[in-house]
């Protein structure tokens, strides 16, 4: 019996050992244990413990002799037995019992509270419905009663008086029993704090703190898909090929599917155009950036740069116009329209609205046009973009162009959203069918909408706020049909309306833009090391800017022109003037000499070296004088001066024909027409000048020795010049006839023609007859004797006479130009009147050159450079100095290739900030979903 005793002790005493280690290990799962448990654990009876004793006293007594290893032996089993039980008993039973009093109480106080809060749940959405309802007939109203439902608070809930106490003989078991027992009403400091973490622990549902990381994780999404969007707008800007391409959303559907509606319920404003016929002709690309900061809502035209719109009746306006502006023989057009609404109602999304689909062209409109739209949205709904698939419900899906046209490019659906409009058309039942997706599934479901109100819109309200409110009762009212996705406790509800719509998209674009970064982020990384690459060996890392182009394009066209004014100088024109002022004394010398005829009697004067000049008649001395005035009064300053202005009008124009103004014909024009306008300015004043300064050599001009001989020598020099020119042309005209014997017969002829003709006309004054003929007769046989020789020949036979002519006199006039008496001094003026006309062409030129150099010269190089900065540099705003830059192929080349490198970089440098984005955003394990799940 002793044995079988010892045996029990030893089995309950392990039992114990092991519940006792399973509680310590366990922590806080002791209040887990249960009552059948707990009896396992509660120390052996008393009799049975008085039964053990007496047992082991009879035990002790019969082994003492058995020396001192027994009474060790003996000693340590009444320690086991008998000490370890009580101890362990007193130290575990106020924990146990408060482990479990708190665990049943925290379960109870829970669910007393879920009661509590859907009653209180109930009554507030009751009370918002109710306000919802009165909207239509009074808005005051309804800001008041919003007011009130939303000043609703939950009632607050204190925790009962038993989890009170049981936290009190917690703490008080804690304190060690040092503090003995405390009265009711003195709580210790530290309850408060305990009692109110308990509550706050109560109140707060699983389902608020999902609602708490949801909107933390909607707001760090929001942020992440505008820097997606940025992204996507420089990859656009840079190239327009699908390898660096984020996705879009692309609406697609037929014209009276509810397209634009769509469109216009997620901006919250009408802007699309409208109209009987077909008025979207080209895709829109609509960039939505929510603002939540901003005042008010508005629109831009990037392209047009028409500035911030926050009228979006004139958006619509322009957009009508801009698609208007197609030809009617074209339809549709493949340029996109540019528009971004920045608005705080609106989420980060980018949308393309695309022509909707037709079955037949009307008569004014092409053949084609089925196709070219088709042609369009099937360019547009391609890889990655997302087909947004619009469809009517009261039409029948399989007849929808939107998913046919999605069947082709996405068998499977994967990238498709399926939007059913017109909802309130078919019975809720049919309906829910509809967009379960059962008959044509999609990947991405299908959301049900009611794009328009039942009737028209009060004046005072748009129609998109009426169009969400019947939207919103309809969905209201066949609740039991469509269970929203979001408030479904099991996500597997229906996905209705328009915000759920909003939020489908964002969740949508910002996945796929997230699958596609990874190959984006590789693509981006070629590219830009090839353009890195090529900016290295082409331009050896040298940047330029448009600017600094302008720039050194005005420094050159200033270098050259001071190049070219250094050939202006006061010899250069001086030079210019004298060759003119020759042709005039060459002119005057004809008129008045060699067309006299006592010209012969000069010669003669001239080489008898017994005449003196004081004894020759007043005659030549007064033709001397005339010839000096008429060389004087022939309009020197006038045309001296122009002819300055021609060289330098040609100056200019030889610049402004030159690289590097061959490629801006619109800046060349402009310094054409300022250059020429400053010229004009300076003519008059510069002519009057010059003409006024040379007014005293009308009446008196004074030579020396030195001026004479020099105008002697350049009289010689002239008139050789003129013998030459007079000799070659008469080698031309021989050789032209056929040799000196022709040329000389037909002068022979000329001669005799001229004769007669003299004779004809001596005759026709006297009215007489010859031989018997009237004089009409003899006219009509010369007429006839006429083409023995061409008309050409006898011409140049007249020519060869006047140049035969020329020559005579210039020989003589050289003959005695080199004379002695020429050679004697300027007072042989009057029978060498060549030499002292040459005198005066030089003082006239040299004059003259003086007061164009004051007058135009100066101001003209003064004041061009000038006009150059204000007319051509800071006259140009910065879209004129781009596109002047830009017209420049080099040039463009080398800032295609910087710009394509800056951006590249730019690029890059966003995708590689979005990990760290990610890392803020990231969701909960237990969702295991988010923007980044398989980006890297």
């Amino acid at each position: 019996m002793h044995t079988l005793a010892r045996r029990k002790l030893a089995s309950h005493s392990a039992l114990f050992h092991h519940q006792r280690s399973l509680a310590t290990t366990s922590g806080s799962g002791v209040g887990k244990i249960s009552a059948r448990e707990l009896k396992y654990l509660r120390p052996p009876s008393r009799q049975y413990s008085s039964l053990l004793s007496s047992s082991s006293n009879r035990t002790r007594a019969r082994s003492l002799r058995s020396g001192q290893t027994l009474f060790r032996q003996i000693h340590a089993r009444a320690i086991s037995y008998s000490s370890i039980p009580r101890i362990v008993a007193r130290a575990f039973r106020v924990p146990i019992a408060g482990a479990t009093v708190g665990a049943g109480g925290l379960t109870y106080a829970n669910y007393k509270y879920e009661e509590l809060k859907q009653k209180s749940q109930d009554w507030i959405n009751t009370a918002r419905d109710t306000a919802a309802d009165a909207l239509d007939t009074a808005s005051e109203g309804l800001k008041s009663l919003s007011a009130a439902a939303s000043a609703v608070k939950l009632p607050s809930f204190e925790a009962p008086e038993f989890i009170k106490g049981l936290f009190s003989a917690s703490e008080g078991s804690e304190d060690g029993g040092n503090s003995g027992s405390r009265s009711s009403s003195g709580k210790p400091g530290g309850e408060d704090a305990a009692i109110a973490a308990l509550v706050a622990a109560t109140m707060s549902s699983p389902s608020d703190s999902d609602r708490s990381s949801t909107d933390l994780r909607q707001n760090g999404l929001m942020h992440l898909t505008r820097k997606l969007i940025e992204i996507r707008t420089m990859l656009l800007s840079i190239d327009q090929s699908d390898s660096l391409k984020l996705p879009s959303i692309v609406v697609v559907g037929s014209q009276s599917s509810g397209k634009s509606s769509v469109l216009e319920a997620i901006v919250g404003q009408e802007f699309l155009p409208k109209g009987n016929n077909m008025v979207t002709r080209r895709p829109i690309e609509l960039t939505l950036i929510h603002t939540p900061d901003a005042k008010e809502e508005y629109g831009e035209f990037p392209a047009l740069g028409l500035g911030k719109i926050t009228d979006f009746a004139s958006i619509q306006r322009t957009l009508t116009d801009l698609n208007l502006a197609v030809p009617a023989d074209e339809a549709v057009s493949n340029d996109p329209i540019d528009l971004r609404i920045y608005s705080s109602r609106v989420p980060d999304l980018t949308l393309i609205d695309l022509p909707g689909y037709i079955q037949i062209a009307s008569m004014d409109q092409p053949d084609s046009l089925k196709e070219k739209i088709a042609l369009l949205c099937e360019k547009y709904i391609r890889e990655p973009n997302i087909i947004l698939a619009v469809c009517a419900a009261d039409v029948d899906l399989a007849n929808s162009p939107a998913l046919r046209a999605s069947r082709k490019v996405d068998p499977l659906g994967l990238r498709t959203i399926g939007v059913v409009t017109k909802m309130d058309l078919v019975p809720a039942e049919q309906g829910a069918i509809i967009l379960s997706g059962n008959k044509y599934p999609l990947h991405l479901g299908y959301v049900g909408v009611v794009s328009k109100a039942p009737g028209k819109a009060h004046w005072r309200e748009s129609a998109t706020v009426v169009a969400q409110r019947a939207e919103t009762d309809f969905f209201k009212a066949n609740r039991e049909f469509f269970t929203d996705a979001s408030s479904s406790s099991s996500g597997t509800g229906l996905m209705v309306g328009t915000d759920m719509l909003r939020r489908r998209l964002m969740d949508v674009l910002e996945s796929s833009m997230a699958s596609s970064l990874h190959g984006i982020t590789n693509a981006v990384q070629l590219e830009l090391e090839e353009a890195q690459y090529q900016f290295k060996v082409q331009y050896n890392d040298r940047r330029i800017s448009a600017e600094s182009y302008v720039a050194e394009t005005m420094d050159a066209l200033k270098a050259q022109f001071k190049e070219f004014t250094a050939r202006l100088g006061k010899p250069q024109i001086r030079a210019k003037l004298k060759e003119m002022l020759d042709e005039r004394v060459m002119g005057v010398l004809e008129q008045l000499y060699w067309s006299d005829k006592r010209a012969a009697e000069l010669g003669a004067l001239g080489a008898d070296s017994r005449v003196k000049p004081e004894d020759v008649e007043p005659y030549w001395r007064y033709k001397l004088e005339a010839a000096s005035s008429l060389l004087t009064k022939s309009g020197v300053g006038r045309d001296s001066t122009l002819l300055v202005v021609d060289g330098l009008r040609a100056l200019i124009d030889s610049i402004a024909a030159r690289e590097p103004f061959t490629f801006h014909p619109g800046a060349a024009e402009r310094l054409i027409e300022f250059s020429h306008a400053i010229l004009r300015d300076r003519i008059g004043v510069t002519s009057d000048s010059v003409e006024t300064c040379i007014k005293p050599y009308k009446y008196e001009v004074e030579v020396d020795e030195r001026e004479w001989e020099q105008g002697r020598t350049q009289a010689v020099d002239l008139f050789e010049r003129e013998l030459k020119l007079c000799e070659e042309k008469l080698t031309d005209i021989r050789k032209r006839i056929g040799g000196s014997r022709r040329l000389s017969s037909l002068i022979g002829y000329v001669k005799k023609l001229e004769e007669e003709e003299l004779e004809r006309r001596q005759r026709r004054l006297a009215g007489v007859e010859k031989d018997g003929q009237t004089l009409d007769e003899a006219t009509e046989r010369r007429e006839v004797d006429d083409y023995r020789y061409p008309p050409g020949q006898v011409l140049d036979a007249r020519h060869a006479m006047k140049y035969n002519e020329r020559s005579n006199i210039l020989k003589l006039r050289l003959a005695a130009l080199r004379s002695k008496r020429c050679k004697a001094g300027p007072n042989q003026n009057i029978l060498c009147p060549e030499a002292f006309l040459n005198v005066v062409a030089e003082k006239l030129a040299y004059t003259s050159a003086m007061f164009i150099n004051i007058e135009l010269l100066d101001q003209f190089f003064y004041q061009f450079p000038r006009e150059i900065d204000s007319r051509l540099l800071y006259d140009l705003d910065r879209k004129e100095i781009v596109a002047f830059a830009r017209q420049n192929p080099a040039i463009r080349k080398h800032l295609d290739l910087q710009e394509r490198k800056d951006k590249l970089e730019e690029v890059m440098k966003q995708l590689n900030s979005l990990s760290t984005l990610r890392k803020d955003t990231a969701p909960t394990p237990r969702r295991n979903r988010g923007l980044f799940s398989n980006m890297f």
